[in-house]
């Protein structure tokens, strides 16, 4: 059974490792479609520099689910071995990443009004202009459609890998 929750961890690092690498390789162009619109809303588009708005996978954007594999990928490492600590981190992280994932998706769901509230909390009069939903949408949209089922996928691998990968240790 630990053989079976190394492979769920492993998978999970994977999902968590994709989102970095989608938005390194499309995040230009999503950034490209956010400026036409926000000059489209008559807004400036230099407001994103400004304000250190990116679509691109820097910062945390990067850092957050490199580490989150990394740790998996550890976590995959003590169970492969029979370490007796393997059992007590992958409850641990398994759930954390349940609850993570969690949140990420209700960000994803509540993204409108979560970057209206952002822009309103910057004091920017300019980004107050913004209007969110449209500018969103154009840089979502410049990512290729296989992403958002992609974006099913990988959920639903982190989601289904940390169940059984907390069951296969449990039994």
């Amino acid at each position: 059974m630990n053989a079976l929750a190394a492979v769920m961890h492993l998978l999970v690092a994977a999902a968590f490792v994709s989102i970095p690498l989608v938005r390194h390789r499309f995040g230009p162009a999503a950034k490209a479609a956010a400026v036409t619109e926000l000059r489209r809303q008559g807004v400036r588009p230099e407001v994103l520099e400004e304000n250190k708005l990116r679509f691109d996978a820097g910062g945390h954007e990067t850092a957050a689910p490199v580490t989150v594999a990394a740790v998996m990928i550890t976590t995959a490492a003590l169970n492969l071995a029979g370490a007796d600590l393997a059992q007590l981190l992958t409850w641990i992280f398994s759930s954390a990443v349940l609850l993570m994932n969690a949140v990420i998706v209700y960000s994803n769901l509540t993204a409108v009004q979560s970057v209206e509230a952002a822009f309103r909390r910057k004091g920017d009069p300019e980004l107050a202009r913004v209007e969110v939903a449209p500018f969103l949408r154009s840089a979502e949209d410049a990512f290729p459609g296989w992403v958002r089922a992609q974006t099913y996928v990988r959920n639903a691998v982190v989601f289904a890998g940390s169940a059984v990968a907390l069951v296969a240790v449990s039994v």
